[in-house]
């Protein structure tokens, strides 16, 4: 049997006896290797080269420990305070908040997980207390708004694309803000229709008098953003280095200014980003190590190749990409996505001139889509846990967030310069 289908059966079959993905791809990697004889230590020296010199991945860590950071002390609180002076007086406000606050606390934490667990789990017990909205709806919103947090910069699935394209980093960041804002207002359409069907109720105005107070106590967490972005587009730091700088200014401002972190709480944060930096970690490897098969394999040009005798259109290929990316979604986990399935088809992209920029952006678009997409939507498992509502009518509630979601997408695809316009106001040339 062909090595390289065995490989293929040994970690599919390993994933499903329960051992994490990455090491599933570890192991049938050494299984290929050992089948077509080659040096057993290929495995750990593409590791080397690839872990140990690949700077750019350091800045996963340290934005993950920025958004927990962010969810141990008050500013998230501050941040939903804000918001909710600003679009709670709407029918359905706290609904608009919920959305609001995604979009805000996604230029922090570059994380829909942190999103959903942190500020998303707040306003979803915000919003079904006493009963004013339904479990359902709370959690099908929050997850649905979640995934704006790795488009909007930083964006941790961004960092990974850039891994493996060598796209810039600082132009993904760029492309995907008015992506995320347009995702925000689909959103914001949807409660729009739905908070007059339901009647949700309206939050009680903060007065006016009382907002620049609002604003001055939230605008600590408000700068972050400003900080991290105006660092690294005015060329003071890489995106590496504004991680770092992201994850420090969250402690200082947690710790010092608001002093809403004890020490505890400061270890468990520690704690809580080294174990989901080596989740992460671990699955990086075992794609880097994977992708040495499949381009041992001469997958990506065998793609090309087979694609061009189609002599399909730029836009037919994004189309084509969308749907294989969509349906991957519905099974398999985001990161998994970029690393082991986006490379293939990189080449062919550049072929056809797809920009990469773009179609970075769309391709985090579509994983994010995938984790709210049954069976296998992580978020959805996330928020049915927190607010314990039915998975059915989780899923349901779901549905109208996913189409608005899927126009965004088609938006997108259709119309690259609406992506492109941000980057080349700052010189990107693509």
């Amino acid at each position: 049997m062909d090595p390289f289908i065995i490989t293929l059966v040994v970690i599919c079959g390993l994933a499903l006896l329960g051992l994490p993905i990455g090491l599933s791809m570890i192991s049938g990697s050494v299984v290929y290797m050992a089948m077509r004889g080659q040096d057993m230590g290929l495995v750990a020296e593409r590791l080397l080269n690839s872990m140990f010199t690949g700077y750019v991945i350091l800045a996963v860590p340290l934005f993950i420990l920025a958004a927990e950071l962010m969810n141990v002390g008050s500013m998230t609180d501050r941040l939903l305070r804000f918001c909710n002076a600003l679009v709670g007086r709407f029918k359905g406000g706290l609904a608009y908040v919920n959305v609001v606050q995604s979009i805000i606390f996604s230029g922090m934490s570059g994380s829909a997980f942190a999103d959903a667990a942190g500020s998303g789990r707040v306003i979803s017990n915000m919003m079904t207390r006493n009963g004013r909205y339904s479990r359902s709806f709370a959690g099908a919103l929050t997850a649905s708004s979640a995934v704006i947090g790795p488009i909007v910069p930083p964006s941790i699935p961004m960092v990974l694309y850039a891994l493996i394209s060598n796209a810039s980093i600082g132009y993904l960041f760029l492309a995907g803000i008015l992506p995320g804002l347009l995702m925000g207002l689909m959103l914001m359409i949807v409660v729009f229709f739905t908070a007059r069907r339901h009647n949700f109720p309206v939050e009680e105005p903060v007065p006016l008098r009382e907002l620049p107070g609002v604003t001055a106590r939230a605008l600590p967490a408000l700068m972050m953003p400003v900080v991290l972005l105006g660092g690294i587009y005015s060329g003071a730091m890489t995106p590496t280095e504004a991680a770092a700088v992201a994850a420090a200014y969250a402690l200082l401002v947690s710790a010092l200014l608001y002093r809403s972190v004890s020490l505890r709480q400061l270890y468990h944060s520690l704690v809580g980003g080294a174990r989901s930096s080596v989740a992460i970690g671990m699955l990086i490897a075992g794609a880097l190590v994977f992708n040495y098969v499949v381009t041992a394999e001469n997958i990506p040009e065998t793609l090309r190749i087979a694609l061009a005798g189609y002599d399909l259109t730029p836009l037919q290929f994004l189309l084509l990409v969308n749907a294989v990316l969509l349906l991957l979604g519905c099974l398999l986990e985001g990161t998994a996505i970029i690393l082991v399935i986006v490379p293939v088809f990189i080449p062919t992209a550049n072929a056809l001139g797809v920009d990469l920029v773009h179609f970075g952006v769309v391709v985090v678009v579509n994983v994010m889509i995938g984790l709210i997409t049954p069976p296998y939507g992580l978020l959805i498992f996330i928020m049915q846990s927190i607010t314990k509502a039915p998975l059915g009518a989780l899923i349901r509630d779901l549905i109208p967030f996913i189409v608005s979601l899927l126009v965004a997408l088609a938006i997108l695809t259709l119309f690259p310069d609406l992506v492109l316009w941000l980057p080349r106001r700052f010189g990107y040339t693509g």
